[in-house]
């Protein structure tokens, strides 16, 4: 969110709560005074401004329309919490159509009994924001996770404030912010008789490697309102998030008797609309991208085949089947080009795209050879496949060599045998002919922890990566993976020493544990223009284009490969399936956007 649409959003929403403000003036009614550090008796109708979104301590509140009017100031794209709401009942009774009661536990940690960790964390610590890079990092964690982003801004006026704490969790080789959490002073805010205090916003980066991030985070807080003098640390967790409820009961959580109240808003919307079809969850995350951003503006969405990923969307008499990011707009012919690489080459060197030096493996041994000295470190992948299958990297030897067209025979018949072109592998997704997102995609690593061997730490890795990605990322234990071990100088059995950091695969796949990197905002516009004409080339309206590259912000590329059926979900939070949605069903859009669309293509 730009810092000038915050201000308008800001604005709008102040000059709502003035109206309401005068309105329940003309009532009799007794307006709210802002929750502040005063002292004295508790501070009637408070809440504090977190960013994302205020946190109304019910339980100030003598009156339930009083309520029901300040969760009507919330402000456009923020989401207001009112908790311990007292009489929920009453307060659903005053408006039913504007507010449900949240599906969510609350826990309470006493702080009389809270026992410190016996270990401090591995690979990084604990400390309290300090710059606006922490404040970008936080917000990137927070859109990773789905959350209501905040204005940098807004984090760095508060990082002296004594009413609200944020602290992260910093990678100590890299500096990278791993999570995150915040914490509010009740006390501070309306003078709390009971001293207590709350946990918001506790998120760790869904692709960090280290373990007990959350722990760590919860517990520095803790221990942070235990020096304060306050008497207990209370949270608010969904009802079916057992994970994060495990660990909270771990570290002495226990539920409590309160409730908390929400407005009826697009970002709250999953709360209140009920559960989806029965087979919605068997959705992989690809399709279930789409179907909800389907489902949110209005469009029928039937599952035709949750297992395959495949739906039916229905709009305005149009009718469109899709599996995942591929559906009937993309030609057989545009599918056949990206089906196989040789052919898909063939296509976009042709309309000036720069492509790497390549053969077949039936072009001779003495071809080969001389390719092999020549180039000095070569690729061998099936000419079709995906998902990284097949794919050697690397290779600098002829024995591997015809390993390796051994093993990407078990894919395809046609191996192709590649110059490597060094570097990183860049995602831009293209959809409509125009860029929406553009992602560094990074090998797997494991990080030692001096104690377990490599394979062990490879097996763990892949855990994590498959849990927070839905099961579409784990590293597989094969023979790619062990050469790339052995290369590094290691074997499986190994326990290298703790904190030294090792390359696992070659291959940047998301289902080969690798990580994505968002750098939508700093591509060079040479490598936007090569996949904008790649796509033009194939003709095909939706369309992952795979390039190495020395930098996202340095011009020089290698073509890769096109993917016909790209992985929306991979890159939140751009607009991926918004973008995807416009494109199927251009009348969903409100008629302004759609104008301001068919301006910028006529423009083009």
């Amino acid at each position: 969110m730009s810092s000038d649409k915050g201000s308008r959003d800001d604005h709008r929403g102040r000059e709502a709560y003035a109206h309401r403000l005068k309105r329940m003036r003309s009532h009799g009614m007794k307006p709210p005074i802002p929750g502040g550090e005063e002292h004295g008796d508790m501070t009637p109708d408070a809440s504090i401004d977190c960013g994302w979104g205020r946190v109304v301590f019910g339980q100030t509140f003598s009156d339930a329309k009083l309520l029901i009017e300040t969760l009507r100031a919330e402000v456009p794209d923020h989401r207001d919490i009112a908790i311990y709401v007292r009489d929920p009942h009453v307060v659903l009774a005053n408006a039913p159509q504007e507010v449900f009661l949240d599906p969510s536990h609350t826990f309470r940690l006493e702080l009389s009994t809270y026992r410190p960790a016996s270990k401090p964390p591995q690979g990084f610590f604990i400390r309290r924001l300090t710059s606006e890079i922490d404040a970008q990092a936080i917000n990137r964690i927070y859109a990773a996770r789905g959350m209501v982003v905040v204005r940098p801004d807004f984090f760095w006026r508060q990082r002296d404030a004594r009413s609200i704490s944020y602290f992260v969790a910093e990678e100590e080789h890299s500096g990278n912010i791993l999570g995150t959490v915040t914490g509010i002073d009740h006390s501070r805010v309306f003078n709390d008789p009971e001293k207590g205090s709350s946990l918001w916003c506790l998120a760790s980066d869904p692709q960090a490697r280290q373990r007990g991030i959350g722990e760590a985070l919860v517990r520095r807080l803790a221990e942070h309102f235990l020096a304060r003098g306050a008497s207990y640390l209370d949270l608010s967790v969904l009802h079916d998030n057992d994970p994060a409820i495990r660990l909270y009961e771990k570290l002495g959580f226990r539920r409590v008797p309160f409730f908390t109240v929400k407005r009826k808003n697009q970002i709250n919307e999953k709360l209140f609309t009920g559960p989806e079809a029965d087979d919605y969850e068997e959705l992989n995350p690809y399709a279930r991208l789409i179907v909800t951003e389907a489902r949110r503006r209005g469009i029928s969405a039937e599952i035709t085949d949750a297992r395959g990923g495949f739906f039916r969307l229905s709009y305005g008499g149009r009718s469109i089947h899709c599996r995942e990011s591929l559906s009937e707009l993309t030609t057989s012919v545009a599918m056949s080009i990206c089906d196989d690489k040789s052919v898909t080459r063939r296509f976009v060197e042709e309309a000036g795209v720069k492509v790497p030096r390549q053969m077949t493996s039936d072009a001779g041994e003495d071809a080969i050879r001389g390719f092999l000295e020549d180039a000095g470190h070569l690729v061998v992948k099936p000419a079709r496949g995906e998902q990284g299958r097949g794919i050697s990297v690397g290779i600098t030897t002829y024995e591997d060599l015809e390993e390796a067209v051994k093993a990407a025979k078990a894919y395809c018949d046609t191996v192709l045998i590649e110059e490597m072109v060094q570097g990183e592998d860049l995602r831009l997704i293209v959809i409509n002919y125009r860029l929406v997102a553009a992602a560094v995609r990074r090998p797997a690593h494991i990080v030692a922890d001096g104690k377990s061997s490599i394979e062990q730490l490879i097996a763990s890795q892949s855990e994590r990566r498959s849990a927070a990605t839905g099961g579409e990322s784990s590293i597989p234990l094969d023979a790619e993976t062990e050469r790339t071990v052995r290369d590094a100088g290691y074997t499986f059995a190994d326990v290298p020493e703790a904190g030294t950091e090792i390359r696992v695969r070659r291959t940047a796949n998301l289902h080969t544990g690798g990580t994505i990197h968002d750098v939508t905002d700093i591509v060079h516009p040479k490598l936007v223009d090569a996949a904008i004409s790649a796509a033009r080339a194939i003709n095909i309206p939706v369309v992952g284009i795979d390039l190495m590259i020395k930098s996202p912000q340095n011009p020089d590329y290698a073509f890769i490969e096109a993917n016909e059926r790209p992985g929306l979900a991979n890159h939140e939070p751009q607009p991926t399936a918004e973008r995807f949605v416009d494109l199927l069903f251009p009348l969903s859009m409100p008629a302004g956007v759609r104008h301001s669309v068919r301006e910028a293509h006529k423009n083009e």
